[in-house]
């Protein structure tokens, strides 16, 4: 067995910040485990610009945001294990792991960091009637095909779900030659930015078609095309709205999922909207010493905020390890009300020192001009006007710490 003061699982943006930041506060005895070749998560197979404008000032690609982090680790000197698979923690904070290199190692911590990142939706999640053939493919998966690996995935297409990755797929395809015939959203609403509707969708005249989904998928061999059809307010098909597509491909973007299967086997409770853990506003879960953050926690809009959640979590894990924290007096729940989809964090522990607590959440629907509210027994103790809500944009409110006078804050929106 090996001892390490910090481990952080996950060489991501989130992770890569954590562990930087760790080492300027002192931890010189970390490890960062990784179970590709090289470190960078997600972030190397995206060529696009539109990255680092919040956290590094300046607009990069992908690629070009994680190699910042990737020299300053270098530069630091920070240990990392490449091409390791971690196959269980358990809530004694015992990492088991294993590469073809050094074979099955445990470790132990002090601290641990979750930086495991987030994987797509699948065609299995969506139940779409029609056979089996090639051409369907996650929207990721073919990200990495052209952008890595030089691939194209087929030459005309329809694309399912107006995530972010999607929206980018689809401008990326259509200036390598392919033909995109249709993004369809189940939702009344997109799923993405609003930057990247705009910039890629709306620049290339790409039909978004709301309210709509894929119900059938034709093709034995390969995807000869799909079935579209409009959805009522229940995502019931409409018939008389069927019309069929010809193309050799259909991508998904439908969501991603936080990659917590780790998470959730040593014990940590985890937020049944989110797929995330349930944290503190220290980034800790329910279990002590353990940090979540990044897109395993909940899925985020920009990798800049990523970045500043890898770099929380690793402040308090630091606290943690040096024996700094707080202590708790009480433990305050935090619950999503009228409007909101769900809020980060789930609990704030209230100490002896005043604190104002950012509690980011994502509203249920479009608003527009309405105001946000934290409440305790009916009485509001924190308000914010926004322009508009978007279930794609996380939004937040802060709470002042003196003024939760109850066991339990509500987050609504007012309208």
């Amino acid at each position: 067995m090996i001892y390490h003061e910090l481990i952080i699982i996950g060489g991501g943006p989130a992770g890569m910040a954590a562990a930087v930041t760790a080492r300027e506060r002192g931890i010189s005895d970390l490890l960062i485990i990784e179970r590709e070749n090289m470190l960078g998560g997600i972030l190397k197979q995206c060529i696009h610009n539109g990255f680092g404008l919040h956290y590094f000032s300046e607009e990069l690609t992908g690629s070009e945001y994680a190699a910042k982090f990737v020299d300053k680790i270098d530069e630091l000197k920070i240990s990392y294990k490449l091409n390791t698979m971690v196959l269980s923690v358990d809530g004694n904070k015992m990492v088991y792991t294993s590469n073809e290199e050094d074979g099955y190692v445990i470790y132990k911590a002090k601290a641990i960091i979750l930086a495991m990142g987030c994987r797509e939706r699948p065609r299995g999640n969506l139940r779409i009637p029609g056979s089996n053939p090639s051409g369907v493919l996650t929207a990721g998966t073919a990200q990495r095909f052209v952008n890595i690996d030089g691939y194209l995935p087929g030459t005309s297409c329809v694309i399912l779900g107006s995530g972010d990755i999607g929206l980018i797929m689809a401008r990326r395809l259509t200036l390598e030659g392919v033909k995109v015939k249709a993004v369809c959203e189940i939702m009344p609403h997109p799923g993405g930015l609003v930057r990247n509707i705009e910039q890629c969708l709306n620049d290339y005249d790409i039909p978004l078609k709301l309210s709509h989904t894929v119900f059938s998928i034709h093709g034995k061999k390969r995807v000869e095309g799909v079935t579209i059809a409009m959805v009522d307010e229940h995502f019931n098909i409409i018939e008389n709205t069927k019309e069929y597509i010809a193309c050799d491909t259909l991508l998904l973007s439908v969501g991603l999922i936080p990659e917590n299967e780790l998470t959730f086997a040593m014990g940590a409770k985890i937020d049944s909207v989110t797929n995330g853990a349930f944290v503190n506003q220290n980034l800790e879960t329910s279990v002590e010493g353990v940090f979540s953050c990044g897109n395993v926690l909940h899925v985020h809009d920009l990798v800049d905020y990523v970045t500043l959640e890898g770099i929380k979590a690793a402040e308090h894990a630091v606290e943690h390890i040096k024996n700094n924290a707080l202590k708790t007096i009480r433990r305050v729940t935090v619950v999503a009300a009228a409007g909101i989809r769900y809020v980060m964090p789930q609990y704030i522990d209230i100490t002896e020192e005043e604190e104002v607590v950012r509690v980011y959440f994502r509203s249920r629907k479009v608003f527009k001009e309405v105001s946000t509210f934290a409440s305790c027994d009916d009485v509001w103790i924190s308000k914010r006007r926004h322009l508009r809500l978007l279930p794609a944009e996380m939004e937040f409110i802060e709470v002042n710490t003196n003024d939760i006078k109850d066991d339990t804050v509500y987050i609504g929106v007012d309208a």
